[in-house]
């Protein structure tokens, strides 16, 4: 009986063990990397905005950015030879199910959220810009910052965030201004450019291509303040932590050459620098690459070299195509929020 007993027994641990092994996700920490490796090629997915867009997906394109940034991060993970293979979806949604479905390792262009982490199995990355809601003003008008629009029409899409929070401050005495909404853009910025409008909101990278598209707008200013904040990140499969610390500190280390004055074109006479800061992003000890789990030591001097700091990158990307100022994505020693994490 009691043989019968342990043996019985024994099977049901037996079963259990096998019950929680499949429970156990089978990624473990540092195979993303070893995947991508092994194929010699980084798939990462870009949101690309349409001109008929949703009333989720609130910005302008970036897409060239967001490429600039895979580009990053491949070349840190497979060297100056990397393959970036660029995915594009129409909408975040779009991207972070292409993302949990393992279509890509990478998706760079989200609005981080805790119902898309919950939902996707996701986590997010640090900011590689900061949109948010602004106002450009018809060229003639005297306003240069927001209180200065008392009694004017402000124009904005009905149904959006940004379109609740106008109504909401105008409500609350805020903003004194009149809102009106309009069910298509297309409609919203003809009123604009026949002065129908007096104003319109939306994020700026909305903004920019809008002042961009009419003549009549071309010496439209959009306002300074932004009335919100809206951080583009990166995101990825949140069961493989190395992986995402490997993301992470490819964005730092690009905000931290441009901080250190480290360019594409003085990388390699900065390798003599004495400055300690610059000294581990360059790879004088082998700290850093070690816990990201990559072979050479330089890999964040190999990656300024192929794309630039931060800096350079806007400039050539959303700075070349949406004439946008730095503003808040500047760095924090400009008055702006990018900054970096210790490379180290």
């Amino acid at each position: 009986m009691n043989s019968k007993w342990n043996g019985l027994l024994a099977a049901a641990l037996l079963a259990l063990a096998a019950s929680a092994d499949a429970d156990t996700p089978t990624i473990a920490a540092g195979s993303t990397l070893q995947q991508i490796e092994a194929a010699g090629v980084l798939h990462c997915g870009v949101v690309v905005a349409r001109e008929d867009w949703n009333k989720v997906d609130l910005h302008g394109d970036l897409s060239s950015l967001h490429a600039e940034i895979c580009k990053a991060v491949g070349i840190a993970v497979l060297g100056t030879r990397a393959k970036i293979d660029i995915h594009t979806y129409n909408s975040e949604a779009e991207a972070e199910e292409g993302l949990s479905q393992s279509r890509v390792e990478l998706v760079v262009g989200v609005t981080p959220s805790v119902s898309a982490a919950a939902k996707w199995k996701l986590a997010f990355g640090p900011p590689v810009f900061y949109d948010g809601l602004g106002i450009l003003v018809q060229p003639e008008l005297p306003a240069m910052h927001v209180k200065d629009l008392v009694g004017r029409k402000l124009c904005v899409i009905d149904g959006t965030d940004n379109d609740r929070v106008l109504e909401a401050r105008a409500n609350a005495g805020v903003l004194k201004m009149r809102v009106s909404t309009w069910q298509e853009e297309g409609e919203m910025d003809d009123a604009m450019a026949t002065h129908w409008c007096d104003a319109v909101g939306a994020y700026v990278t909305r903004l920019a291509p809008l002042r961009q598209q009419y003549r009549q707008l071309a010496n439209a200013r959009i306002l300074p303040e932004l009335l919100t904040l809206s951080p583009v990140v990166p995101a990825y499969r949140r069961d493989d932590a190395q992986w995402g610390l490997l993301v992470d500190w490819t964005i730092h280390a690009l905000v931290q050459a441009e901080a250190s004055g480290v360019t594409r074109a003085n990388v390699v006479a900065q390798k003599t620098s004495e400055d300690p800061v610059v000294q581990r992003l360059l790879g004088v000890d082998w700290g850093t690459s070690q816990a990201l789990g990559l072979p050479n030591k330089d890999w964040a001097a190999t990656v300024i070299s192929a794309v630039g700091n931060y800096g350079e990158i806007y400039q050539r990307t959303v700075g070349a195509s949406l004439g946008l100022p730095r503003g808040v994505n500047a760095l924090w020693l400009d008055g702006g929020l990018m900054h970096a994490l210790p490379i180290q």
